[in-house]
């Protein structure tokens, strides 16, 4: 569960903790019942539980029943009523613990600064002007060919200028947008701008996809 929260969803430790619960509102069923909690604005809130109900389900279901559901080992033969771990998850809490853990502002620009395996769109792909029938079909082009090779959700945008793109690709996430200018006419290279930092670096068009699979 840990492991998802910060590995899968990129949610930063140092927002969450682990709770156990105290005698008096742990569930009958339980042994011992720990919740990850993450810290919402207005604190700090579950995000998931873990129970140990020990053999409460099982034994219960036999008593209920009179069918033996005790599990055979298959190498020693033995007879026992298995314990059940039960994890909650809630989808809604998760999505929110992502968008509190993402929002960031760096001056004018409002940043969401998603893991980028949970980024709804990996790429964006410009043309530096959407009048220049030239731009406009090569960046068609970068983007065609990425998205074939990449297999990703990508986005073309063209816009407004070039700035407001970019604000709007960090605005929603985007990790990496890539501008066609007319540079990239010439040499067949493309600018590469990094949404956390907002660096940009040229990148051989021909060398775009695995520079962005290392990213």
């Amino acid at each position: 569960m840990w492991d998802w929260t910060t590995k899968t969803l990129g949610i930063n430790e140092k927002n969450l903790r682990w709770r156990p619960h105290t005698e008096e509102e742990r569930s009958h069923y339980s042994l011992k019942t720990e919740d990850i909690e993450y810290k919402f604005p207005f604190g700090f809130k579950e995000l998931y539980g873990l129970a140990y109900r020990t053999d409460f389900d099982l034994k219960n279901h036999m008593e209920k029943s009179g069918v033996d559901l005790r599990y055979t080992d298959p190498e020693s033969g033995k007879k026992f009523i298995p314990h059940v771990v039960e994890p909650t998850f809630g989808m809604d809490r998760s999505f929110l613990s992502v968008l509190m853990d993402s929002y960031d502002k760096d001056g004018d620009r409002v940043v969401l600064k998603l893991k980028p395996s949970i980024a709804p769109y990996k790429v964006a792909v410009f043309p530096l002007l959407a009048n220049k029938p030239k731009l406009v079909e090569k960046a068609k082009k970068v983007f065609d060919d990425l998205r074939k090779e990449l297999k990703q959700a990508m986005a073309f945008d063209d816009r407004g200028n070039i700035g407001k793109r970019y604000f709007s690709q960090d605005e929603i996430g985007t990790p990496s947008c890539i501008t066609v200018d007319f540079d990239t006419l010439e040499d067949d290279t493309v600018t590469v701008r990094d949404r956390d930092t907002a660096k940009q670096k040229r990148v051989s068009v021909d060398k775009l996809s695995v520079y962005l699979q290392n990213e």
